[in-house]
């Protein structure tokens, strides 16, 4: 895709890529990543996080973190249940956003809304395996909430958590069964747009 069908007119700043990972989950928090890349980044390791190989998104994380403005934000479990996975979402996103050093000029965040921020904002279905700010993005929140779910699997190895990250998998689904919710287990699923 042409940067003028992504952006309109060239925006007189840094672009910001915005992306998360976690939604889908029945367990832990939603994270997000807001990412400012510099002009030199070697876009060519960047792919949609879910396409590239663990060993390649951990080499990408590792570039991203030494070389760019990025900021990881969370929404927990419990903001989850109180808001709903959409603006928990736009919770953690906001919060990525705040925590850049830099404020870009343009924000461009994967899917079809955008979180409310100050700033010029658009939302770009399939902006993960389209833009390298928002693949950057992507691969910072995977890696990211993948290794929080780890951690929490030294807590409660019970669950599984290193394995499935949350996700409802059968074996999840199965220790909730026999075991109950876990301290990190959502317990709501609305997903509307109120």
């Amino acid at each position: 895709m042409a940067s003028d069908e992504l952006f309109g007119d060239e925006p007189a700043g840094p672009v910001c890529g915005i992306d998360e990972a976690g939604r889908g989950p029945l367990a832990g928090p939603v994270c997000a990543a807001a990412v400012i890349l510099p002009e030199d980044f070697d876009t060519g390791m960047l792919g949609d996080s879910k396409a590239l190989s663990a060993r390649a998104r951990e080499r990408a994380y590792a570039a991203i973190a030494t070389q760019a403005d990025w900021c990881v934000a969370w929404a927990w479990p419990d903001e989850i249940d109180r808001l709903n996975i959409l603006w928990a979402t736009m919770l953690a996103m906001r919060r990525a956003w705040e925590g850049l050093r830099w404020r870009p000029a343009l924000v461009l965040v994967d899917g079809n809304r955008t979180p409310d921020l100050p700033c010029p904002r658009k939302a770009i279905v399939r902006g993960d395996a389209l833009v390298p700010q928002i693949m950057a993005a992507s691969i910072m929140a995977k890696v990211s909430r993948d290794r929080a779910m780890e951690r929490y699997d030294w807590f409660y190895p019970e669950y599984g958590y290193a394995r499935h990250k949350g996700y409802p998998t059968a074996a999840h689904r199965e220790a909730c069964r026999r075991l109950g919710p876990s301290p990190i287990q959502r317990l709501s699923f609305r997903y509307g747009a109120e």
